[in-house]
């Protein structure tokens, strides 16, 4: 039956002139079936820069507006429309409109998760894999950042010459994460190395024996001769990291680190939305523009 229904989404996908992409958080079937497997940085450069038509992107909701930002003429379809991100929904247009008022001299940097709307006050755009980069490269020294505090918090950590001014949002899964589950870990494997996203609160950052994007930690740990490693993020990850390294042992702190909204997208989902055409990503052009500013921003200051 699974067979028969990867089958019909790659006989669609031919006749559609469409590409499949998924981020690393997703569910292993679904990233098994993607064209394209990426952090959030790679995916939103993959869907401007690829010649297919039809984008299927298997993520969530800001991902899939970012790549209908970028590339306007494609449609772009999020399988599952409700597939949201909380943190984004912790941005309220309205609220940063007057938040970002008081500081008019800094520049506003929007984390890749927040709403299409949001990013049109925003200077640019940064993933957690550019974001240092990106703002070293700014000219300003006061830098408004949202809506993630976490990840905020580390860079101002980084870069300690700019203030931080932080929204005070954050990743639902990362932010449970307990240190002393990571603590209980190391006291069992020793020589473990924790690999941490920068989502994650400090007390789990200053365990860490590497930070950084889901594409840096599947990178440190393929390159690592390590053979244990306490993987703090989105278990979605476990899928690359295994299949890259079926030598290697990968555990997760606590019970579970699931984004639900990351695993809402199935194959079926996926068969239906080629099929049918379902959900197209549709936006106001003017807003469209706005926001294409910040997002063509990050491309160019990553550089």
């Amino acid at each position: 039956m699974v067979e028969n229904l990867k089958d019909k989404i790659n006989r669609l996908k031919k006749e559609k002139n469409a590409v499949i992409l998924a981020h690393y958080y997703q569910r292993p079937e679904i990233q098994d079936i993607a064209d394209v497997v990426g952090d959030s940085y790679f995916l939103s450069k993959y869907a401007q820069e690829c010649k297919e038509e039809v984008i299927v992107f298997c993520g969530v909701l800001f991902m899939a507006e970012s790549a209908k930002i970028l590339s306007p003429e494609k449609t772009v379809l999020l399988p599952v429309y409700d597939a949201g991100c909380p943190m984004a929904d912790m941005a309220d247009y309205e609220d940063i409109k007057e938040f970002v008022k008081d500081y008019p001299e800094a520049a506003v940097v929007a984390y890749i998760n927040s709403s299409t709307e949001v990013k049109t006050l925003c200077d640019v755009c940064v993933t957690s894999s550019s974001a240092e980069k990106i703002i070293r490269n700014l000219p300003q020294e006061d830098i408004v950042f949202l809506p993630d505090r976490n990840l905020g918090g580390y860079l101002a950590e980084k870069i300690p010459e700019k203030n931080f001014i932080l929204w005070d949002g954050f990743c639902i899964t990362h932010e449970k994460v307990d240190a002393d589950s990571i603590v209980q870990i190391k006291q069992q494997l020793s020589d473990a190395k924790v690999l941490v996203h920068p989502e994650c609160p400090k007390p789990v950052r200053d365990l860490a024996d590497y930070i950084g994007s889901t594409s840096g930690i599947i990178d440190f740990a393929t390159k690592s001769d390590a053979a244990d490693f306490v993987i703090v993020t989105e278990e979605g990850i476990m899928h690359e990291l295994k299949t890259k390294n079926p030598e290697k042992n990968f555990y997760v702190p606590g019970k579970t680190m699931t984004c639900i909204n990351m695993k809402k997208i199935t194959l079926e989902d996926v068969c239906e939305s080629l099929e049918k055409m379902k959900y197209p990503i549709t936006l106001d052009e003017e807003v469209r523009l706005n926001a294409f500013k910040s997002l063509e921003n990050m491309h160019k200051l990553s550089r």
